[in-house]
Order: C-alpha cells, then sequence, then structure tokens
C-alpha cells in the first residue's frame, strides 16, 4: 500500500468521521445561514421562539417516542394521545364547566391510561409493538371523536339535542401557551424543562442507564439484574403522559375540541426522533438528538413556509432530510467502523 493510499484513506475517513458526527448540525447551520440571508430579520429571537413554540408539540411527542424507543420499542400512539388530550380538555372546560386545573389533571391522567393500555399489550400480552400501539392510535382517535359525536366543541356551541355548551376554556389554561414568562412563551419554558429533564434522566442517572441496557440486550439486562418489563413499562407511561402535555399545550392554543388535533404529529414525532440518531453520531435515541431534531425540523418549516413554498413540497424535502440523516447514522456510521 502507497504513501498516497494511505494518505487517501485517512482524508476519506476524516470526511467520514465529520459528517457522521456533525452532518446534521452542519445542515442546520447552512439553513439557518441561507434562510437568513433570504429572509430579513430570520435571525433574530422572535424567529426563534416563534420556531420552538410551533414544535413544542411534536417535540414533547418525540421526547416520549424517544423514552420508547430507549427500551427497544416504538410507540405510535403519541399523536392520537395528544389528540384525545384536546378532547378531554374542552369536554371538561367548556361541556362540564370546569375549572382550568381540573382539565390538566384529567388530561394527564388519560395520558397515563393510554402509556399503561399500551404497556399492557406490549410487555403482559407480548404484542409486537408496532401493531399493538397503531391500533391503540386507531382506537383513541375513533374514541375521541365518540365523546364528541364527531364534532368539535367549541364555546357557546348547541349540540343536536338542544343542549347549549355553558362552559369556555378558562384564562389560566389558555395562558399555557398564550403567556409570556421573560418574553419566552411559557410553552417554550415548559418544553426546554421537560427535555433537560429527559436528557439527565436518560443520560445522567442510574434509571437512565437501565433503560439503554433493556433497549440494548434485554436478555443480558435481564441476567444482570434488571426488571425489564417493569423498564418498558414505565418508558410506555411517561411517553403517554408527555403527549398528553403535549395535548395541554395544542388545547392552550386551539381553545376549542378539534376532533383532528394531533393527527398531524405523529410524523414529525417520528423524524425527529429518528433524526436524533444522527445527531454527533449517536446511532441511538436521545433526548438531546431528539431536540436538536425538532430545531432542525422547526427551522427547515419555517424558513419553507416564510419562502412561500407549498405544502407538499415542504413535506417532500423534509422526507429527503430524513433520508439524509438516517444514511449520515447508518450508512457512512457502518462504513467508518469498517
Amino acid at each position: 500500500m502507497t504513501t498516497e493510499t494511505i494518505s487517501t484513506r485517512r482524508t476519506s475517513n476524516l470526511i467520514t468521521n465529520f459528517l457522521v458526527r456533525y452532518g446534521v448540525l452542519t445542515m442546520a447551520l447552512v439553513l439557518v445561514i441561507a434562510f437568513s440571508i433570504l429572509i430579513p430579520g430570520f435571525a433574530s429571537l422572535t424567529t426563534a421562539t416563534s420556531i420552538l413554540q410551533a414544535q413544542a408539540v411534536a417535540a414533547l411527542c418525540a421526547l416520549g417516542m424517544t423514552l420508547a424507543a430507549v427500551v427497544g420499542d416504538l410507540d405510535l400512539s403519541v399523536g392520537a394521545t395528544a389528540g384525545l388530550s384536546v378532547t378531554v380538555a374542552a369536554l371538561v372546560m367548556i361541556r362540564f364547566n370546569l375549572t382550568g386545573p381540573t382539565a390538566i389533571v384529567c388530561c394527564l391522567l388519560a395520558g397515563a391510561a393510554v402509556g399503561c393500555l399500551n404497556a399492557v399489550l406490549i410487555v403482559v400480552l407480548k404484542i409486537p409493538d408496532l401493531l399493538a400501539t397503531l391500533g391503540v392510535m386507531f382506537t383513541i382517535q375513533g374514541l375521541k371523536k365518540w365523546l364528541v359525536d364527531g364534532q368539535t366543541l367549541t364555546t357557546g356551541m348547541t349540540l343536536p339535542n338542544g343542549e347549549k355548551m355553558p362552559g369556555r376554556f378558562t384564562a389560566d389554561f389558555s395562558a399555557i401557551d398564550g403567556s409570556k414568562l421573560f418574553g419566552v412563551p411559557f410553552s417554550v419554558l415548559l418544553l426546554i424543562v421537560i427535555g433537560v429533564l429527559v436528557w439527565v434522566f436518560l443520560e445522567r442517572t442510574r434509571y437512565g442507564r437501565l433503560f439503554y441496557a433493556v433497549g440494548g440486550n434485554p436478555v443480558a439486562a435481564r441476567l444482570a439484574g434488571a426488571r425489564v418489563n417493569r423498564h418498558r413499562f414505565a418508558a410506555y407511561a411517561i411517553s403517554g403522559v408527555l403527549a398528553s402535555v403535549a395535548g395541554i399545550i395544542l388545547a392552550s392554543r386551539l381553545r376549542q375540541g378539534d376532533v383532528t388535533a394531533g393527527d398531524s404529529v405523529l410524523l414529525d414525532a417520528v423524524a425527529m426522533t429518528l433524526i436524533g440518531f444522527a445527531v454527533l453520531g449517536a446511532r441511538k435515541p436521545n433526548a438531546l438528538g431528539t431536540l436538536v431534531g425538532a430545531v432542525f425540523i422547526g427551522v427547515l418549516l419555517y424558513g419553507l413556509t416564510r419562502l412561500g413554498l407549498s405544502y407538499f413540497t415542504q413535506d417532500l424535502i423534509k422526507g429527503l432530510v430524513l433520508l439524509l440523516s438516517l444514511i449520515l447514522s447508518f450508512s457512512l456510521a457502518r462504513k467508518r467502523v469498517r
């Protein structure tokens, strides 16, 4: 082997290593620079908070999905669970005229119930995670429509039986997405706090390491003394709760019980979670990567919208970006290992 060949291989490995570790971050930086040049006022704190606020719902669902992925499973019901929280919040406040805190508690309980249902189907009854969570997703989508007779609940509306809705979304509940603290929307602060907590849990605690051990090799984890089924059960329960928090934010934003709410969240949550695999060459689900994926998709969609691109063009570009991130995460990483 000649010196020139060795030098060429070293250069190739350096480029590959850089793309695997920093490819997604580099693409995000290029997008920010390009949009800053093409769109006046893009590079501002207002834009940053708008992007994070727009992506808060999908990002929280993605964090829940990340926890399920860490233990080796996948939760496809997060979008439907968020939509169920929207319906539950509308029922509690608009139909039954109860308080905002009561609606929050009911939404969290609904999310926890969905998470536990997923866990029972997958952990106890041994149904494959994709099939179980897909079935739960369709069930919840039907349930939330059945609860409101397929109608979007709005303040002051009258049902077909002549009953008029007595309540409305309370001011304290609406403030979850509508108010600001130190100039930052409360929903953005909530996303940041939850994101940091999930990151600390997964990366800095014993239980987080056990989650990764369960997802990496459940047999070895069980032999080492880890309670595999308990950790998988917990991951789904937390995923359901995080999806319900996302639904609370969405309900606060919509201020009505839209029966289609949450239906479009799933694909964005999947994209954020998978893009996270490519951040810093992790090649595994992780909270930091998921948050970076949320920001990356947010920048992309916000910039394309401001440039006037149609929604189907945005979906095409988003899909191509996801494929590129998967190539960086798996194909190039495998080449680097060789």
